[in-house]
C-alpha cells in the first residue's frame, strides 16, 4: 500500500468514525454525502468494503432524516456498479430497503434508487425486483410527468421486465394501486 493509499483510507476511516461518533445532524448528513461521493470512484471500493460502508449506507435507508436517505441510497448506487458490492448488497437485503426508497418524496433518491435495482439486477435476483408491485410502480413512474424518473422507469420496463409482467401491471394499475405510493414531488421547471 503506497503512502497516498495508506492517507485514503485513512481519511475514509477518519469519516466514518465522525459519522460514528458525531450526534450533529448537520454534520451526519456532510459526512454521509462525502462518503456517497467516495462510493462513485473504483478504487475506493475495496477500502469502504474494510469499512463496511456499505452496511452504513443500507442503515441509511430506514432513517427518518430524508437527507440521510437520499444519501444513503445515492452511496449504494455507485457501489453497487462493483461484483463484491453487488453481491453484498443483494446478500445484507438491500432489494427490499431500495424498493421503499421508491416511494421517498424526494427526485433524488427516487431516481437512486431507480437506478440501483437495475444496477442490482441479476438473473438470481431478477424476480425479488421485477415483482408485481415494482413493476406497476415503474408503469406509473413511466407516465410520471417528471422527465428524469419517467426515462428511468421506461428503461427499466423495456430492460428488466417481459412483455407479459408490464401488461399485467398495466392492467392492475387501472383497478388499484398494488402498496408502492407515488412520490408527490414538486414539478421542477424541466419536467417537460
Amino acid at each position: 500500500m503506497s503512502v497516498r493509499e495508506s492517507d485514503r483510507f485513512q481519511y475514509l476511516q477518519a469519516l466514518v468514525t465522525e459519522f460514528q461518533d458525531t450526534d450533529s445532524v448537520e454534520a451526519k448528513e456532510q459526512v454521509l454525502a462525502n462518503l456517497a461521493n467516495f462510493a462513485y470512484e473504483p478504487r475506493n471500493f475495496s477500502d469502504l468494503r474494510k469499512l463496511q460502508v456499505a452496511d452504513l449506507f443500507l442503515d441509511m435507508l430506514t432513517e427518518d432524516n430524508e437527507t440521510l436517505v437520499e444519501f444513503g441510497i445515492g452511496g449504494l448506487c455507485n457501489l453497487c456498479l462493483d461484483k463484491t458490492n453487488k453481491s453484498y448488497i443483494l446478500d445484507s437485503g438491500g432489494v427490499k430497503l431500495v424498493i421503499n426508497c421508491l416511494s421517498s418524496q424526494r427526485e433524488e433518491t427516487v431516481l437512486s434508487a431507480l437506478t440501483t435495482l437495475m444496477y442490482l439486477c441479476t438473473a438470481a435476483s431478477r424476480a425479488d425486483i421485477t415483482t408485481p408491485a415494482v413493476v406497476e410502480c415503474m408503469v406509473r413512474f413511466s407516465i410520471s410527468t417528471n422527465r428524469r424518473i419517467r426515462n428511468l422507469a421506461t428503461i427499466f420496463l423495456e430492460d428488466y421486465c417481459s412483455d407479459k409482467q408490464v401488461q399485467e401491471a398495466k392492467e392492475l394499475s387501472q383497478h388499484s394501486a398494488l402498496g408502492i405510493p407515488l412520490p408527490e414531488m414538486p414539478h421542477p421547471t424541466n419536467a417537460s
